[in-house]
């Protein structure tokens, strides 16, 4: 099964020390500049989705949604996120870790492509 997000150890490491200490979480990417362009971390239901957002799926047990807009430059690609060293968004829970979630990408094979139409 070709999964639209998922997520590299680091990522889930990080996912479940934050979960440890804010319970179950959720990510938002929408598109906007500055911290908006990074996958954003929230205690689950802290950020309001509407019909605007796209649930791509789940990493680590954790609900991942876009913006529409956004989903319609990315759904050719796979989001891979994960974890490095530095700050993050301003109103991501992450910041006072160290560490910062990051948006990588691959595109879907033809293949790929096939089975998620």
């Amino acid at each position: 099964m070709v999964e639209r997000v998922t997520a590299t150890d680091e990522a889930l490491n990080l996912i479940n020390t934050l979960e440890e200490t804010h319970g179950p979480l959720m990510f938002h990417q929408s598109g906007g500049c500055c911290d908006g362009s990074s996958p954003m971390c929230y205690p689950r239901g802290e950020f309001r989705v509407g019909e605007s957002d796209v649930l791509l799926g789940e990493i680590g047990e954790t609900p991942f949604y876009i913006s529409k807009d956004q989903y319609e430059y990315w759904k050719h690609t796979q989001l891979i996120i994960d974890a490095v060293d530095g700050r993050g968004g301003m109103f991501s829970l992450e910041g006072p870790e160290g560490k910062r979630f990051l948006t990588r990408s691959r595109v879907f094979s033809e293949e790929e492509r096939k089975t998620l139409n």
